[in-house]
């Protein structure tokens, strides 16, 4: 049981477009696209994303994405007649719809739980920030002297893209320990993107912890295997 993703956009088109897009990375979790007006209009419909909710709440909670300001209006809307019970596990988030949507997905996708994912989508308008993140490539030197730390090169031909990013932090996800990448969390899907790693980059893994060196040596070994595309 995880926790439902819903993009609300004023196009069909959109928000089953996300939907598809995040499927590829999270495909166990219940996502629904709310897009368009009943009639198959630009704009937004109260009773398509009403419908969407209920159709992505499994008991986990439920994230709600949107992309314009009447869209957000929308939503609050249909949050407003909700039951007591469910409104209280249902989230609009004010995030980029394509990045905080599928940083939320992934979360999602690793158990994570409502307040988590929710934190996950708000991170992508940090994560792209100027000055938000490390140089690409860039790798500090650990500062934590009992740290596990192995460096392996990317081997796949198109780098670590988002597919095979979302493989990593699903895996990073499972362990007790603070995995690191190049100095950025490894359990943050947008974090290990800004990177930028291309093939032949050296991708530095760091973890502290009770599973740090487990953690280290699972993920220098997927890495090494191309995550099933190299």
């Amino acid at each position: 049981m995880s926790v439902g993703i819903v993009f609300v956009s004023h196009s069909a088109r959109i928000a089953d477009g996300l939907v598809d897009l995040a499927r590829q990375m999270a495909h166990d979790v219940e996502m629904q696209g709310a897009g368009g007006t009943d009639d198959g209009g630009i704009g937004t419909s109260y009773d398509r994303i009403t419908a969407a909710i209920d159709a992505v709440n499994t008991g986990a909670g439920v994230v709600v994405l949107c992309d314009l300001g009447s869209a957000y209006m929308t939503a609050e809307t249909a949050v407003d007649f909700l039951d007591d019970d469910v409104r209280g596990e249902v989230r609009i988030v004010d995030a980029p719809l394509v990045e905080g949507g599928v940083a939320a997905a992934v979360a999602a996708q690793t158990g994570a739980h409502l307040d988590a994912v929710v934190a996950a989508a708000r991170s992508a308008g940090e994560a792209f920030a100027p000055g938000s993140g490390a140089e690409p490539g860039a790798v500090p030197v650990p500062s934590d002297p009992e740290a596990v730390v192995a460096t392996v090169a990317v081997v796949n031909e198109e780098g670590l893209h988002a597919r095979p990013a979302a493989e990593f932090v699903k895996l990073a996800s499972t362990f007790d320990a603070r995995v690191t990448v190049n100095g950025v969390d490894g359990t943050s899907l947008l974090r290990i993107m800004t990177l930028a790693l291309t093939r032949g980059s050296d991708a530095t893994i760091s973890a502290t912890g009770a599973q740090a060196r487990e953690a280290v040596e699972s993920l220098a070994d997927l890495i090494r295997s191309g995550f099933g595309e190299a």
